[in-house]
């Protein structure tokens, strides 16, 4: 060992790089080539960094390139997926409620959820019955013109959840109305009306129809009434032109016009449409009724028939007072056909009992006070024989003991089941007389001769 420098030894001798000092940090690798680098044919060794933090990225990728390709795909198959889904959507209506199928069965119906059924904006009453549910409203309201789709009504009512709040009851509505307005009108355009029911049966007279309604609490004035119907003015027959057509007679009453039916009479009601029935209303109501319950048909009678349809009706209500069977209606209609025709002799008259009771009781009501009617017992038989009551001048036509012919007018509003009668009477067999069997029955006895009918008599103790 050489000693340099106060004897230490010497080191051996080092080459620093350009600028480089003793006790610099060195690499981490062991080594060089000089230029700061690894040495020939060994890589640079780095620091190992935690994993995690690149695996999330690439999920949050792969998660945004999901979203991407399902956005595009429904994007591009949403028409399709639209159809499908609407499809089984009607089927399975509850579905309706979820909100995805919703949407797409919105876009499906479109402007149909927005358009009006129409533009009329009369107000109209429409009935919701026990039980019904917006499905079932649907095609009603569809038919009415309250609605012009089925779907798009029972859509927006699923979605507004109509079947909890919906009531049974009378509702007002329009025909111009969305869809969205009559759901809401369903639930809160109910209207409450006080009605009364009156059922006038067959077989009564004017004056009865009067009398009764004196005992109903309605709108309608029974006086009134009773002066309309039996005076009825130029304004109402110009509204029922087939009155005249019918053989109406100028300054006649409308007996046998008054349809024999069920009415309801409106007595209050807090809003639409809804009047109180008056009594024009109710003689309107009834002669509509007799219109549609009859018909044009029957009115137009065949000149082969040889009487108007006025005259017709008028025999008709002589079958109703006398006809309980509808089997025997044509058989008695026949026997008054005959007598009119004179088959029994020259001195055959029609000897009908209700006529003469008509005309008994029209004098008495003459002298009676209109209030008072209603104690009245109508078609009660007088006693001395109809064949010997003795009428007014007026009334002499009803007399049918004393005077040939048909009676100038109906005695009562008859049914249809006379009105046939009357049309076709069965005068096959020539019957000339009839009289009731006293077994509570409703059936007659029929005789083509005055010894029959005086046999029957005898049979049935009427001697």
């Amino acid at each position: 060992m050489s000693i340099r420098d106060s004897g230490r030894p010497r080191d051996r001798a080092r080459r620093l790089a350009p600028g480089a000092y003793e006790g610099a940090d060195m690499p981490s690798w062991r080594g060089t080539d000089g230029r700061g680098g690894p040495p020939p044919g060994r890589r640079p060794v780095r620091e190992r960094r935690g994993g995690i933090p690149g695996l999330l990225k690439f999920f949050l990728f792969a998660g945004l390139l999901a979203v991407v390709v399902v956005i595009a795909l429904l994007t591009a198959l949403r028409p399709l997926l639209k159809g499908a889904v609407s499809s089984w959507a009607w089927d399975n209506p509850s579905s309706l409620r979820v909100p995805f199928v919703a949407e797409l069965v919105g876009e499906e119906l479109g402007t149909q959820l927005t358009d009006p059924a129409g533009s009329d904006p009369t107000e109209a009453v429409f009935e919701v019955q026990a039980g019904d549910t917006p499905v079932l409203l649907a095609p009603r309201l569809k038919e009415d013109g309250f609605v012009k789709s089925e779907r798009a009504f029972i859509f927006t009512a699923i979605q507004d959840d109509l079947a909890a709040n919906l009531k049974a009851g009378l509702f007002v509505l329009r025909r111009d109305m969305t869809p969205g307005q009559v759901v809401d009108a369903l639930v809160n355009g109910r209207v409450v009306v006080e009605t009364v029911d009156v059922t006038f049966r067959e077989g009564i007279r004017l004056e009865q129809i009067a009398a009764q309604l004196q005992t109903i609490q309605s709108g309608v004035d029974a006086k009134a009434f009773y002066d309309l119907a039996s005076k009825p003015t130029p304004e109402l027959l110009a509204d029922y032109p087939w009155l005249a057509t019918a053989g109406l007679p100028e300054g006649a009453s409308l007996e046998g016009f008054l349809y024999p039916a069920t009415y309801r009479l409106v007595t209050g009601a807090n809003g639409g449409p809804f009047e109180v029935t008056t009594a024009e209303a109710l003689v309107r109501m009834m002669l509509d009724k007799f219109y549609t319950a009859v018909g044009e048909a029957r009115m137009t009678v065949p000149e082969s028939r040889g009487l108007t349809f006025y005259q017709v009706l008028s025999l008709a209500s002589i079958v109703e007072r006398e006809a309980v069977l509808d089997e025997e209606r044509a058989l008695i209609a026949g026997v008054y056909q005959n007598r009119i025709e004179g088959k029994g002799g020259s001195k055959t008259i029609l000897n009908a009992d209700p006529t003469v009771l008509y005309a008994v009781d029209t004098m008495k009501l003459r002298d009676l006070p209109f209030a008072d009617w209603v104690t009245y017992f109508f078609w009660s038989v007088p006693e001395g024989g109809l064949g010997n009551v003795q009428v007014t001048d007026d009334l002499r036509g009803y007399q049918t003991y004393q005077n040939r012919g048909l009676i100038p007018g109906p005695i009562c509003t008859p049914s249809v089941a006379s009105i046939d009668a009357a049309l076709n009477p069965d005068t096959a067999d020539g019957y000339l007389y009839f009289l009731a069997i006293p077994d509570g029955s409703g059936t007659h006895a029929f005789a083509k001769t005055l010894a029959e009918h005086n046999a029957n008599k005898a049979k049935y103790g009427y001697q």
